[in-house]
């Protein structure tokens, strides 16, 4: 069993689309198996907020995971690979491990559980390579969410009042870094910004000091 697990989150599965999993022999790269996590991202109380025992299952049979089945004969040295989230390109990470697996022992329950360090940004707004006149206020909308999905809001379990979440906007001869409140929806995030003729990119960050969690996403647009 392997499962991808978000850093000070939950379990990356269904919901976002699932951490894309590889295994391999490690001197020859021969792919053993491969596939998609897939189920739930987990018991919240379980595995955010009770204190841990040693061997204590955070995870159950509805938890996120791919259950790799390996044909050896032998014990054989393998290196396993976590791309997740697989579908938000922007925000991707690889996780890999490395250890023996020896036929006839399985590894299951909680499994081999990569860690997947991140937030997942959207620009929502402007759009790329957006016109926008220049005589009005431009607003910064950003989607802003854990690595597994999970809403970041404020008073929340994850609480946006923990994090920097900022866009910096960058011209030739001009840079200008503002923070972004969240709007009337989960996860959203938005400022604005008065801004003269040019061309323009604007990244969107959020950092978590106490985790060093950060998450990026950019986009470009002209003011005209």
């Amino acid at each position: 069993m392997v499962r991808a697990k978000a850093k000070d989150a939950k379990f990356i599965g269904t919901s976002i689309g699932g951490a894309k999993i590889i295994i391999r022999e490690v001197l020859t790269k021969k792919i053993l198996s491969e596939g998609v996590t897939s189920g739930s991202t987990g018991n919240s109380e379980k595995i955010m907020k009770q204190p841990r025992l040693r061997y204590q299952e955070i995870s159950d049979d509805n938890t996120a995971g791919f259950l790799a089945k390996l044909d050896i004969s032998e014990p054989t040295f393998v290196e396993i690979e976590a791309y997740a989230p697989i579908n938000k390109k922007q925000a991707t990470i690889k996780s890999t491990t490395q250890l023996w697996v020896i036929p006839g022992k399985d590894i299951m329950g909680n499994g081999v559980i990569l860690e997947i360090p991140g937030f997942v940004i959207d620009i929502l707004s402007p759009q790329t390579h957006e016109r926008i006149p220049g005589e009005i206020s431009t607003e910064i909308k950003a989607n802003i969410v854990m690595m597994c999905g999970c809403p970041v809001e404020e008073g929340g379990l994850w609480d946006a009042n923990d994090f920097e979440i900022n866009a910096v906007v960058e011209s030739e001869g001009f840079f200008k870094e503002i923070e972004l409140k969240q709007t009337e929806k989960s996860s959203t995030f938005s400022g604005n910004i008065d801004l003269q003729k040019g061309n323009y990119s604007i990244t969107v960050y959020a950092f978590d000091a106490k985790t060093g969690n950060t998450g990026v996403d950019k986009t470009n647009i002209i003011i005209n």
